[in-house]
């Protein structure tokens, strides 16, 4: 679906198609497809999901409110699990994370 690491495939597939309803605002794009997602891992043991993603630019004006609303979303999802969003720039965002259906989006 994405090029996401995981540490769990069908807990992530779960998490990245909630993912999927959380629109870049600016862009219109989802921020699966955008790129936006690096990294989901569950840790079972202890309850918790760890998801890391950036941003297309460290000074987007939304970017607290993309990282929020992507917190509650897997909250939602993963109610038995504590969410810890860690907001990277590196690797800094670029229009090669765009998946294919994301590109089609965008007429790319």
């Amino acid at each position: 679906m994405a090029n996401v690491i995981t540490n769990n495939n069908s807990q992530c597939k779960v998490a990245l198609e909630a993912l999927q309803h959380l629109k870049d605002p600016e862009i219109g794009l989802n921020i699966v497809d955008l790129g936006l997602i690096y990294q989901i891992d569950f840790d079972e043991g202890l309850h918790k999901l760890y998801c890391t993603m950036t941003l297309t630019t460290q000074f987007c004006p939304i970017g607290e409110s993309i990282k929020q609303a992507a917190e509650e979303i897997l909250k939602n999802s993963f109610p038995d699990h504590e969410t810890i969003i860690n907001l990277t720039f590196d690797p800094s965002w670029n229009h090669e994370r765009i998946s294919a259906e994301g590109k089609k989006f965008l007429n790319n």
